[in-house]
């Protein structure tokens, strides 16, 4: 084995989660030490030859590099900012969700304390944890990430996204707001096609179809929110109105909820109102960034 092979890490937090990541560090040949505030959580890691260490002070002392999978970031000030953690030197890879806010803090807590931090978000299920499916974004300074990249590549698909703590956050809430949507849309559509008779598995391959198209013009749209222009080179804002109100119509008809539908036309009256009627949908943007009343 290499010496990047045989690096040995620390994972603190065992819940799911953790323990894929630490399996996948076992399973990648690293010497794997692990700490969870229940014990017992690591027995089977223990038997496929992880290390529990007996305190978290020397669970962080075990290794170069600590990776952290809690509940919350006041779980990991609660747990590493005792008497019994002492943090100079060590590197933390905290791998807990929470805001870009709150990233930045425990950027900045950890600093104060003398270690170096990286904040990051894994999106993948623990399933997929080890794959190249898994993919994991970093965020802070770029020295650090590369000095541990080797060893991190044991989770996944690890990507550094900048020096800003906060950005491996905020890609993970656009993440979650572009699945939500893409399944609400599709949930939308299901409940329509079923009230014809049509199941949701004769569906999905439509839908699935779509979204793929969809998705294609995210490029294209894209550049025309970094120029703010948005000519209609498909279609109006107006117009796609028009299939908004379509589509409650025919929510309406078939007796389902009509909530999204609403909610979609809502956005576009605004951007309407506000003289953009003859501009592309990109032009939504200008509803999404300004703050709710």
């Amino acid at each position: 084995m290499s010496n990047e092979t045989r690096t040995s890490v620390t994972v603190i937090g065992l819940g799911l989660m953790g323990r894929a990541l630490a399996a996948a560090f076992l399973r990648a040949g690293h010497s794997t030490t692990v700490w969870n505030r229940t014990a017992g959580k690591a027995d089977e890691l223990v038997a496929e030859g992880a290390r529990v260490a007996p305190t978290v002070g020397d669970a962080v002392e075990a290794s170069p590099l600590t990776i952290i999978c809690l509940t919350d970031y006041d779980a990991v000030r609660g747990l590493l900012g005792g008497d019994d953690a002492d943090l100079t030197g060590a590197t933390l890879v905290n791998l807990t969700s929470g805001t870009s806010a709150q990233a930045r803090e425990a950027a900045r807590w950890a600093d104060l304390r003398g270690a170096r931090y990286l904040d990051g978000a894994i999106m993948a299920v623990p399933p997929a944890i080890g794959t190249a499916e898994a993919v994991i974004l970093h965020s802070g300074p770029r020295a650090d990430f590369e000095a541990h990249e080797p060893v991190l590549g044991a989770l996944g698909t690890v990507t550094h996204l900048g020096e800003d703590h906060g950005l491996a956050s905020l890609y993970d809430a656009g993440g979650l707001v572009m699945m939500w949507s893409v399944l609400n849309g599709w949930l939308q559509g299901t409940a329509l096609l079923r009230t014809a008779g049509v199941d949701a598995v004769t569906y999905a391959p439509f839908a699935r179809q779509l979204a793929a198209g969809v998705a294609d013009w995210l490029p294209g749209y894209a550049e025309q929110i970094d120029r703010n222009s948005y000519p209609a080179e498909v279609s109006a804002l107006e117009t796609d109105v028009r299939a908004m109100e379509h589509l409650i119509e025919e929510s309406e008809a078939a007796g389902i909820n009509t909530d999204l539908p609403k909610l979609l036309k809502a956005t576009a009256d605004r951007a309407i109102a506000a003289g953009h009627g003859g501009d592309q949908y990109p032009v939504l943007i200008t509803q999404f960034t300004t703050p709710t009343p």
